[in-house]
């Protein structure tokens, strides 16, 4: 094709003028294309509310135009075609056909696509907000056609969802984001490991963090706290030390070790004269997140594990497990210890509840009176557990608090101990 408008001419700079700004412009939509469509919500959200002033700015302005992603797409789209199929016609009028094939090839190729878009990729936030009055214009002229395309995407596609971490892909970008990954992370080895744990601590249950019943210290219910015995639990270091009733299994309760304090070892003062209090029984795959939500509310920094799964053997009407109390010194004309089946409210467990009703129901399921949490033994049957019921472990804050840490906790006793 001949060329129509020769060099030097106004209407050949007219028509320079035009292909220069159609470029550009195929350049801005092909660049806000990539940068704009390459911001995720969960990136923007987080920019708005944890970035820098200037960050936070820029994510606000954006975020009302990239909520309807498919909107946006179409309008980007609509305007990037019309403007490199108008840029063929414009270089046809000042060079031959051969001649308005290579520049707009050229042109596009190098001013609309590579340079725009490395650019945005780079810095595309900066670029996008300072851009959205552009879109949001764009967006108004394109709407009678860009619309009904959003909506049909929309339909087939699905509305444009936050792309959210699972929890193993969150626990690898925070060890990348380590200072020891070699990436430029700033987050020390303590930081990495401890939410780490967090993210871990969900999937253990109490039979992972408890401490087997037979590395346990306990003390029986009729020993007397003389010396050797005072001794022993000195030694041991324990601020807690369970009591049970004839055999370890049947753990009753606990005793502080500084109620002690006071009690003269020549007395031999028996365990059950002193004050025993309650100590809560839990289900070995208990979560350990509810565990820790229950020794925060105070009534008990200690609980016994026993063998039975979340609340499945509950007793139906008192929900209360089913025991057999047995009368301290009672005997039948037998021999036999007296005993009866009824149900004992010192023993109680509690459900593991959904995580979206825990923190409206934590109140709820431990005991109930903070006044109850004292275990009475004069003149009161003790309570023995069923065989389904027998502890298998104990388990405290301390060990739930090294599950998270992900390390082990040692106090003055353990230290003295290593050396």
């Amino acid at each position: 094709m001949a060329v129509e408008i020769h060099c030097c001419g106004g209407r050949f700079f007219l028509q320079i003028g035009a292909i220069v700004l159609l470029v550009l412009f195929a350049g801005m939509m092909s660049g806000l294309t990539l940068g704009l469509m390459s911001l995720s919500l969960v990136d923007l959200e987080v920019l708005s509310k944890s970035g820098t002033p200037q960050d936070r700015k820029y994510a606000a302005k954006i975020l009302p135009v990239v909520r309807r992603q498919h909107l946006l797409l179409c309008t980007l789209l609509i305007c990037n075609a019309v403007a490199m199929e108008a840029l063929p016609i414009f270089l046809d009028s000042v060079v031959t056909a051969w001649g308005a094939i290579l520049i707009s090839v050229t042109l596009i190729l190098l001013f609309g696509e590579i340079i725009p878009q490395s650019v945005c990729t780079r810095y595309g936030l900066t670029v996008g907000a300072i851009a959205v009055p552009l879109v949001r214009v764009l967006i108004f002229i394109c709407f009678p056609i860009a619309y009904p395309i959003s909506k049909l995407l929309d339909f087939l596609l699905g509305h444009g969802r936050v792309a959210l971490f699972r929890r193993a892909e969150l626990k690898t970008l925070v060890t990348l984001h380590g200072n020891e990954a070699g990436k430029g992370g700033e987050l020390t080895h303590d930081e990495t490991t401890i939410i780490a744990g967090a993210l871990e601590l969900s999937e253990k249950t109490a039979r992972d963090a408890m401490t087997p019943l037979s590395d346990t210290f306990a003390i029986d219910i009729n020993a007397k706290l003389d010396k050797n015995l005072m001794r022993e639990i000195m030694d041991r270091g324990h601020s807690r030390v369970p009591v049970y009733y004839k055999k370890k299994t049947n753990i009753i309760g606990l005793i502080l070790v500084k109620n002690l304090l006071m009690i003269p070892p020549d007395d031999k003062t028996p365990v059950k004269n002193v004050t025993i209090r309650k100590i809560p029984r839990v289900p070995e795959d208990m979560p350990l997140y509810d565990i820790l939500n229950e020794f925060q509310k105070g009534h008990s920094h200690m609980s016994v594990v026993i063998k039975q799964t979340i609340i499945d053997s509950i007793s139906t009407d008192t929900g209360m497990l089913k025991v057999r109390v047995v009368i301290d010194g009672g005997k039948t004309s037998g021999g036999t210890p007296k005993a009866l089946r009824a149900p004992v409210k010192p023993i109680q467990r509690w459900k593991s509840l959904p995580e979206n009703s825990r923190s409206s129901n934590r109140s709820k399921r431990w005991l109930r009176d903070g006044s109850m949490d004292v275990l009475e033994i004069n003149n009161n049957p003790l309570p023995v557990v069923n065989e389904d019921e027998e502890a298998v472990g104990i388990i405290t804050m301390e060990d739930v608090i090294e599950e998270l840490l992900q390390e082990e906790i040692f106090d003055e006793t353990d230290v003295h101990e290593e050396q």
